[in-house]
């Protein structure tokens, strides 16, 4: 590991119900800079906000690692990931991908990890990849409601495609992400007085 900082999480709400927690890693060797990364987290926070979601800690790690790690390719990735033995939920900003279909980000939820257990509750963002903070708060929202589901209302977080246009979540896809979030260590309640 070359560098760990931890990034000072934004405040985007007042009244969170659930803190999150975010182990963000990175590869020296990529277009990626971490400037950039840790520029995206306030807008993350904002749209994780409307479900009353609250970012307490970002933990940035920069790898230097072999060429083959930079790259999400799943055989690959599951022997970094236990390599590392990384913090959960990861996203992982690699150079591009080698899977095929090919995504600009993908996230693996516990429900799409039966066949790579090592990668699940981790998100994989290539360079390149529009949107970034749209991009990153829509795939945690698939971690943490452990569902692949897109949605085709206008103007929401979960459509295929990310877009600032689309950054709105409803009630239900709020409430699954905590309900799911929560019981799957992922998202902390707060307790209230």
């Amino acid at each position: 590991m070359a560098e760990q900082r931890a990034i000072q999480p934004p405040r985007a709400i007042k009244a969170p119900t659930h803190t999150l927690g975010i182990y963000a890693y990175s590869f020296a060797g990529t277009r990626w800079r971490n400037d950039e990364i840790a520029a995206a987290l306030p807008k993350t926070a904002e749209l994780l906000a409307q479900c009353a979601i609250a970012l307490d800690r970002v933990d940035l790690y920069a790898l230097d690692a072999v060429p083959r790690y930079r790259y999400f390719y799943t055989p690959v990735s599951r022997e970094l990931v236990r390599a590392i033995d990384a913090k959960k939920p990861a996203v992982f900003f690699v150079e591009d991908t080698r899977n095929n279909p090919a995504f600009d980000a993908e996230a693996i939820g516990l429900a799409n990890a039966n066949r790579r257990p090592e990668l699940a509750n981790t998100v994989w963002i290539a360079y390149g990849t529009r949107d970034l903070a749209h991009a990153i708060a829509h795939e945690i929202v698939h971690v943490l409601s452990d569902s692949g589901a897109h949605s085709s209302e206008a103007g929401n977080l979960m459509r295929d495609e990310t877009s600032p246009a689309n950054a709105t979540l409803t009630a239900e896809q709020c409430r699954l992400a905590r309900t799911r979030g929560e019981a799957n260590g992922l998202l902390t309640r707060i307790k209230q007085e």
